[in-house]
Protein backbone atom coordinates (compact mmCIF):
# COMPACT_ATOMS: atom_id res chain seq x y z
CA UNK A 1 0.00 0.00 0.00
CA UNK A 2 1.05 3.32 -1.01
CA UNK A 3 2.68 5.58 2.39
CA UNK A 4 3.32 8.67 0.54
CA UNK A 5 0.66 11.48 -0.15
CA UNK A 6 0.66 12.77 -3.55
CA UNK A 7 -0.52 16.72 -3.96
CA UNK A 8 -0.73 17.63 -7.48
CA UNK A 9 -2.95 20.34 -9.26
CA UNK A 10 -6.05 19.07 -7.84
CA UNK A 11 -4.73 20.63 -4.65
CA UNK A 12 -4.21 24.24 -5.36
CA UNK A 13 -7.04 26.30 -3.12
CA UNK A 14 -9.90 28.13 -5.21
CA UNK A 15 -12.31 28.81 -3.05
CA UNK A 16 -13.42 32.15 -3.23
CA UNK A 17 -13.73 34.64 -0.34
CA UNK A 18 -16.30 37.25 -0.87
CA UNK A 19 -19.84 35.74 -0.72
CA UNK A 20 -21.72 39.11 -1.00
CA UNK A 21 -23.36 39.37 1.96
CA UNK A 22 -20.08 38.56 4.21
CA UNK A 23 -16.47 37.86 3.78
CA UNK A 24 -14.69 35.03 5.03
CA UNK A 25 -11.25 34.26 6.51
CA UNK A 26 -9.49 30.77 5.51
CA UNK A 27 -8.43 28.78 8.89
CA UNK A 28 -6.72 26.49 6.05
CA UNK A 29 -5.66 26.12 2.79
CA UNK A 30 -8.10 23.55 1.89
CA UNK A 31 -10.72 23.11 4.30
CA UNK A 32 -12.02 25.40 7.29
CA UNK A 33 -13.29 29.73 6.97
CA UNK A 34 -14.43 32.25 9.39
CA UNK A 35 -17.32 33.89 8.70
CA UNK A 36 -16.86 37.76 9.59
CA UNK A 37 -20.39 39.72 9.72
CA UNK A 38 -23.74 36.84 10.08
CA UNK A 39 -25.35 36.79 13.32
CA UNK A 40 -26.64 33.28 13.65
CA UNK A 41 -30.18 34.41 14.44
CA UNK A 42 -30.23 36.45 11.26
CA UNK A 43 -29.48 33.79 9.21
CA UNK A 44 -33.06 33.17 7.90
CA UNK A 45 -32.39 35.89 5.31
CA UNK A 46 -32.95 33.85 1.98
CA UNK A 47 -29.78 35.53 0.54
CA UNK A 48 -27.49 35.34 3.78
CA UNK A 49 -28.54 31.81 3.92
CA UNK A 50 -27.70 30.94 0.20
CA UNK A 51 -24.80 32.56 0.85
CA UNK A 52 -23.52 30.38 3.78
CA UNK A 53 -25.04 27.57 1.53
CA UNK A 54 -22.39 28.06 -0.96
CA UNK A 55 -19.66 29.21 1.56
CA UNK A 56 -20.17 25.01 3.60
CA UNK A 57 -19.66 23.67 -0.13
CA UNK A 58 -16.95 25.59 -0.46
CA UNK A 59 -14.88 25.46 3.06
CA UNK A 60 -16.85 22.48 4.40
CA UNK A 61 -16.74 23.85 7.92
CA UNK A 62 -17.54 27.08 8.66
CA UNK A 63 -16.79 29.03 12.21
CA UNK A 64 -18.39 32.13 13.19
CA UNK A 65 -16.90 34.02 16.53
CA UNK A 66 -19.55 35.48 19.22
CA UNK A 67 -22.75 33.99 18.71
CA UNK A 68 -24.83 34.50 21.76
CA UNK A 69 -27.66 32.09 20.55
CA UNK A 70 -30.26 30.14 23.00
CA UNK A 71 -30.89 26.54 22.91
CA UNK A 72 -33.59 27.17 20.70
CA UNK A 73 -32.16 29.59 18.21
CA UNK A 74 -29.37 27.04 18.10
CA UNK A 75 -32.43 24.74 16.88
CA UNK A 76 -33.97 27.08 14.46
CA UNK A 77 -30.96 28.05 12.90
CA UNK A 78 -30.39 23.85 12.20
CA UNK A 79 -33.90 23.61 11.14
CA UNK A 80 -33.56 26.28 8.60
CA UNK A 81 -31.01 23.35 6.97
CA UNK A 82 -33.34 20.24 7.07
CA UNK A 83 -34.88 17.60 9.39
CA UNK A 84 -32.82 17.58 12.46
CA UNK A 85 -32.16 14.31 14.19
CA UNK A 86 -33.01 13.27 18.03
CA UNK A 87 -29.57 11.34 19.30
CA UNK A 88 -30.48 7.70 20.79
CA UNK A 89 -27.30 7.34 22.14
CA UNK A 90 -25.63 11.11 23.73
CA UNK A 91 -27.07 13.18 26.35
CA UNK A 92 -29.53 15.73 25.17
CA UNK A 93 -29.23 19.52 26.41
CA UNK A 94 -32.67 21.88 27.07
CA UNK A 95 -34.18 20.24 23.90
CA UNK A 96 -34.36 16.61 22.47
CA UNK A 97 -32.47 17.73 19.08
CA UNK A 98 -29.52 19.86 21.36
CA UNK A 99 -27.16 16.97 22.16
CA UNK A 100 -25.15 18.41 25.49
CA UNK A 101 -21.51 17.00 25.82
CA UNK A 102 -20.11 18.01 29.20
CA UNK A 103 -16.69 17.56 30.79
CA UNK A 104 -15.48 18.18 33.91
CA UNK A 105 -12.68 16.81 36.30
CA UNK A 106 -14.81 13.77 37.02
CA UNK A 107 -15.17 12.94 33.06
CA UNK A 108 -12.75 13.07 30.49
CA UNK A 109 -13.34 13.58 26.76
CA UNK A 110 -14.06 10.27 24.21
CA UNK A 111 -14.39 12.20 21.30
CA UNK A 112 -11.05 12.23 20.83
CA UNK A 113 -11.23 9.44 17.63
CA UNK A 114 -11.54 10.68 13.76
CA UNK A 115 -14.93 10.33 12.68
CA UNK A 116 -17.62 11.18 10.69
CA UNK A 117 -20.76 11.61 12.60
CA UNK A 118 -23.91 9.36 13.25
CA UNK A 119 -22.53 7.35 9.25
CA UNK A 120 -23.67 4.26 11.14
CA UNK A 121 -27.23 5.18 10.43
CA UNK A 122 -29.22 3.98 7.14
CA UNK A 123 -29.26 7.99 6.62
CA UNK A 124 -26.37 9.84 8.01
CA UNK A 125 -25.99 13.78 8.64
CA UNK A 126 -25.81 16.55 6.14
CA UNK A 127 -24.17 18.21 8.87
CA UNK A 128 -23.82 18.93 12.33
CA UNK A 129 -23.61 22.63 14.22
CA UNK A 130 -21.76 22.80 17.47
CA UNK A 131 -21.77 25.74 20.21
CA UNK A 132 -19.28 26.64 22.90
CA UNK A 133 -20.99 26.90 25.87
CA UNK A 134 -18.21 26.76 28.08
CA UNK A 135 -14.20 26.49 27.39
CA UNK A 136 -11.11 25.64 28.90
CA UNK A 137 -8.47 28.04 29.42
CA UNK A 138 -6.04 25.97 27.17
CA UNK A 139 -6.61 22.77 25.25
CA UNK A 140 -9.94 21.49 23.65
CA UNK A 141 -9.59 22.29 19.98
CA UNK A 142 -11.42 20.36 17.50
CA UNK A 143 -9.64 19.79 13.83
CA UNK A 144 -11.53 18.85 10.74
CA UNK A 145 -10.36 16.66 7.76
CA UNK A 146 -11.34 17.43 3.87
CA UNK A 147 -12.12 13.66 3.14
CA UNK A 148 -12.56 14.61 -0.58
CA UNK A 149 -8.72 16.21 -0.66
CA UNK A 150 -7.71 13.01 1.25
CA UNK A 151 -9.23 11.02 -1.68
CA UNK A 152 -7.73 13.07 -4.30
CA UNK A 153 -4.45 12.50 -2.40
CA UNK A 154 -4.60 8.63 -3.06
CA UNK A 155 -2.31 6.79 -5.30
CA UNK A 156 -4.32 5.60 -8.91
CA UNK A 157 -3.76 1.72 -8.12
CA UNK A 158 -5.65 2.15 -4.36
CA UNK A 159 -8.68 4.75 -6.51
CA UNK A 160 -8.71 1.53 -8.57
CA UNK A 161 -8.62 -1.05 -5.86
CA UNK A 162 -11.50 0.90 -3.90
CA UNK A 163 -14.01 1.48 -6.83
CA UNK A 164 -17.59 0.33 -5.82
CA UNK A 165 -16.58 -1.36 -2.99
CA UNK A 166 -19.05 -1.04 0.46
CA UNK A 167 -18.39 -1.08 4.10
CA UNK A 168 -20.49 -1.87 6.97
CA UNK A 169 -20.95 1.57 9.68
CA UNK A 170 -21.89 0.15 13.47
CA UNK A 171 -22.98 1.72 16.02
CA UNK A 172 -22.00 -1.23 18.48
CA UNK A 173 -17.87 -0.79 18.87
CA UNK A 174 -18.73 2.86 20.66
CA UNK A 175 -22.01 3.16 21.82
CA UNK A 176 -22.58 -0.59 22.14
CA UNK A 177 -20.22 -0.65 24.68
CA UNK A 178 -20.92 -1.76 28.28
CA UNK A 179 -24.66 -2.16 27.30
CA UNK A 180 -25.92 -5.49 28.08
CA UNK A 181 -26.61 -8.19 25.60
CA UNK A 182 -30.31 -7.66 25.68
CA UNK A 183 -30.08 -3.42 25.48
CA UNK A 184 -28.02 -4.13 22.50
CA UNK A 185 -30.08 -6.47 20.60
CA UNK A 186 -32.85 -3.74 21.48
CA UNK A 187 -30.96 -1.08 19.85
CA UNK A 188 -29.66 -3.09 16.88
CA UNK A 189 -33.42 -4.22 16.24
CA UNK A 190 -33.82 0.28 15.71
CA UNK A 191 -30.18 0.79 14.35
CA UNK A 192 -29.09 -2.43 12.35
CA UNK A 193 -25.39 -1.89 10.45
CA UNK A 194 -25.83 -0.06 7.51
CA UNK A 195 -23.58 -0.21 4.43
CA UNK A 196 -22.41 2.99 2.41
CA UNK A 197 -20.28 3.11 -0.37
CA UNK A 198 -16.17 3.25 0.77
CA UNK A 199 -15.99 5.81 -1.52
CA UNK A 200 -18.98 8.49 -1.58
CA UNK A 201 -20.13 11.10 -4.46
CA UNK A 202 -21.11 14.29 -2.64
CA UNK A 203 -24.47 14.77 -3.33
CA UNK A 204 -24.15 18.88 -4.54
CA UNK A 205 -20.83 19.05 -5.49
CA UNK A 206 -20.24 15.87 -7.10
CA UNK A 207 -16.99 15.52 -5.39
CA UNK A 208 -15.81 11.90 -4.19
CA UNK A 209 -14.39 11.45 -0.59
CA UNK A 210 -13.53 8.80 1.68
CA UNK A 211 -16.83 7.86 3.56
CA UNK A 212 -14.91 5.36 6.61
CA UNK A 213 -13.91 5.80 9.88
CA UNK A 214 -11.82 3.98 12.77
CA UNK A 215 -14.56 4.46 15.15
CA UNK A 216 -18.03 2.93 13.22
CA UNK A 217 -16.83 1.36 10.27
CA UNK A 218 -16.45 -2.59 10.86
CA UNK A 219 -15.28 -3.80 7.95
CA UNK A 220 -15.28 -3.86 3.66
CA UNK A 221 -18.30 -5.93 2.31
CA UNK A 222 -16.70 -9.36 0.61
CA UNK A 223 -13.02 -9.00 1.41
CA UNK A 224 -11.39 -11.50 3.65
CA UNK A 225 -10.57 -10.35 7.73
CA UNK A 226 -6.78 -9.29 6.95
CA UNK A 227 -7.55 -7.40 3.95
CA UNK A 228 -10.37 -5.65 4.60
CA UNK A 229 -8.52 -4.12 7.97
CA UNK A 230 -5.34 -3.70 6.62
CA UNK A 231 -7.54 -1.45 3.93
CA UNK A 232 -9.76 0.02 6.34
CA UNK A 233 -6.93 0.93 8.24
CA UNK A 234 -4.84 2.93 5.65
CA UNK A 235 -8.12 5.09 4.31
CA UNK A 236 -9.15 6.10 7.77
CA UNK A 237 -5.49 7.33 8.45
CA UNK A 238 -5.98 9.64 5.22
CA UNK A 239 -7.95 11.94 8.09
CA UNK A 240 -4.77 12.40 9.97
CA UNK A 241 -2.63 13.78 7.22
CA UNK A 242 -2.11 17.57 8.02
CA UNK A 243 -1.99 19.07 4.80
CA UNK A 244 -5.74 17.99 4.93
CA UNK A 245 -6.57 19.36 7.95
CA UNK A 246 -7.97 22.66 9.79
CA UNK A 247 -7.74 23.21 13.73
CA UNK A 248 -9.70 25.28 15.47
CA UNK A 249 -9.40 27.19 19.00
CA UNK A 250 -13.09 27.60 20.79
CA UNK A 251 -14.54 30.58 22.31
CA UNK A 252 -16.86 30.97 24.07
CA UNK A 253 -20.27 31.59 21.90
CA UNK A 254 -18.10 29.93 19.18
CA UNK A 255 -20.09 28.11 16.50
CA UNK A 256 -19.09 25.34 13.77
CA UNK A 257 -21.02 24.53 10.99
CA UNK A 258 -19.21 21.18 8.93
CA UNK A 259 -20.27 19.02 6.06
CA UNK A 260 -20.49 15.68 7.43
CA UNK A 261 -20.69 13.96 4.12
CA UNK A 262 -16.95 15.34 2.95
CA UNK A 263 -15.43 15.66 6.30
CA UNK A 264 -14.33 13.95 9.58
CA UNK A 265 -13.40 15.67 12.81
CA UNK A 266 -10.99 15.30 16.04
CA UNK A 267 -11.93 16.40 19.63
CA UNK A 268 -8.81 16.83 21.02
CA UNK A 269 -9.26 15.91 24.78
CA UNK A 270 -6.35 17.86 26.81
CA UNK A 271 -7.95 20.01 28.84
CA UNK A 272 -8.61 17.22 31.64
CA UNK A 273 -9.69 18.36 34.47
CA UNK A 274 -11.04 21.70 33.02
CA UNK A 275 -14.42 22.30 32.30
CA UNK A 276 -15.58 22.18 28.62
CA UNK A 277 -19.02 22.17 27.72
CA UNK A 278 -20.74 21.88 24.11
CA UNK A 279 -23.53 21.76 22.03
CA UNK A 280 -24.65 20.45 19.20
CA UNK A 281 -27.52 20.19 16.55
CA UNK A 282 -27.02 17.54 13.90
CA UNK A 283 -29.03 17.89 10.49
CA UNK A 284 -30.53 14.78 8.95
CA UNK A 285 -28.75 13.85 5.33
CA UNK A 286 -29.44 11.76 2.86
CA UNK A 287 -28.35 7.65 1.36
CA UNK A 288 -24.49 7.88 0.74
CA UNK A 289 -24.20 6.96 -2.93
Amino acid sequence: MPAVVEFGPRHVPTNPTDYGSFRVRPVGSAIGAEVDGVELTKAGDPVIHADLHRALLDWKVLFFQDQHISAEEHRDFARSWGELEVHPFLPAGDLPEVVRFAKDDATKGTENIWHSDVSWRQIPSMGSILRAVAVPAVGGDTLWADMAAAYDGLAGEVRDRIEGLRAVHDFAASFGRGMSEQKLAEMRRQFPPAEHPVVRTHPETGRKAIYVNEIFTSHIVGLEAAESDELLNYLAAQARVPEYQCRFRWSSDAVAFWDNRTTQHYAVSDYWPQVRVMERVTVIGDVPR
